[in-house]
């Protein structure tokens, strides 16, 4: 048996290597997809294109759009005479937020009665939005502070009877990459043994070839096993390739245990691979199979919490979500990339997991030999 599997598998390695196009895309993908993660999908807004429209014209003034240029959120692109110029350049997209100072700003900080400044901001796109109201704000209240030490020439911390020191714990810079990168090794996984899996069994159907192999002493699950090792090879392969280029290119750091990472990675692929053999039994072509395999992740994607938390979605979702797959294994990954957790807290989620894959692996099995049969 071993023999035979052995044969199948160097069958197909032989198939990979002969078709150096689809070699290289296999590699490629994963560079090409965490290239544009970890750079184009992120919530990190900075040096935003700003227009001011500054009607006072006092140090004053020029003061507080220098508070605002010194954040790194705002970059002063253009200013602009009236309220009418700055709409145009919002319309056509040319700034994304704009900073209104009226006449009598200078005047009213010097008297040390309140001032008020208004700030536009382009709605168009609500992520970047709330990033910007929230940076505006917290801006103008550093500003209010200074200006109150300066007025009364106490320090700030002898005017606030509660101060709140925010602590944020296994991602203190925040960045977007640390989240982006161990979503997209799930998301390897998951994509690449699936929809090689059900291309390379489907691609010997439509040639003919398979109904030769069935002929031969070879058992259907020697042919399955056989036909799988490869691309679970190459899965890892990528897997890796993806976890150092986001360790030392992008300084992903990783808090817990490699080993157990790969094992339960390894767990994964049952389920993935369960998917692959049960497209395979079901397309008759490989573009069948393969927009089979698109329309399983669409959902995996939205439901499973790699771009949205689950716990903003509506409660009929969020109950759907506990049957992907893809949802357990993301919280593994970033919990023991990000977190550095230990088997003992991810039991639940590899519980599912090898519930999911057992269930999943015998029923593509079953299905998929009754197909060959």
């Amino acid at each position: 048996m071993i023999g035979r599997t052995l044969t199948i598998a160097r069958k197909e390695l032989l198939h990979i290597v002969r078709d150096r196009r689809t070699l290289a895309v296999m590699f490629l993908i994963p560079v090409v997809q965490l290239f544009l993660m970890g750079y184009a999908a992120t919530t990190d807004i900075e040096h935003l294109r700003t227009a001011v429209l500054d009607a006072d014209r006092t140090s004053q003034s020029r003061e507080l759009i220098e508070a605002y240029r010194a954040s790194n959120y705002f970059d002063i692109v253009s200013y602009v005479a009236n309220e009418e110029d700055l709409g145009g350049m919002l319309d056509r997209g040319m700034v994304r937020a704009g900073l209104v100072i009226p006449a009598g700003y200078g005047t009213d900080v010097v008297a040390g009665r309140r001032a008020d400044v208004a700030f536009v901001i382009d709605g168009s796109d609500p992520n970047v939005a709330n990033t910007v109201f929230a940076a505006s704000q917290q801006v103008g209240q550093a500003q209010s502070v200074r200006l109150i030490e300066q007025r009364l020439g106490i320090s700030p911390e002898q005017m606030t009877a509660l101060e709140v020191y925010p602590r944020v714990w296994y991602n203190p810079e925040m960045k977007s990459v640390n989240f982006m990168v161990p979503g997209l090794m799930a998301m390897i996984l998951f994509l690449l043994t699936t929809m090689l899996t059900s291309l390379a069994i489907v691609r010997e159907r439509e040639r003919g070839t398979i109904e030769q192999l069935m002929v031969t002493p070879i058992r259907p699950i020697e042919l399955v096993v056989g036909k799988v090792v490869p691309y679970v090879l190459v899965a890892f392969f990528d897997v890796l390739e993806v976890l150092a280029i986001g360790v030392f290119w992008f300084g992903v750091p990783i808090h817990g245990s490699l080993a157990l990472l790969l094992a339960l990675a390894a767990l994964f692929l049952m389920t993935s691979l369960g998917i692959g053999i049960f497209v395979s039994s079901v397309a008759n072509t490989q573009q069948e199979a393969m927009l089979m395999v698109w329309l399983m992740l669409l959902p995996s994607i939205f439901l499973a919490g790699f771009f949205f938390p689950i716990e903003a979605m509506p409660g009929f979702l969020q109950a759907i979500s506990y049957l992907i797959p893809l949802r357990y294994m993301l919280v593994i990954i970033r919990g023991i990339i990000l977190k550095g957790v230990g088997l003992e807290v991810l039991a639940g989620q590899v519980v599912a997991l090898l519930v999911f894959g057992v269930v999943i692996m015998v029923f593509a099995a079953t299905r998929f030999r009754k197909r060959l049969e």
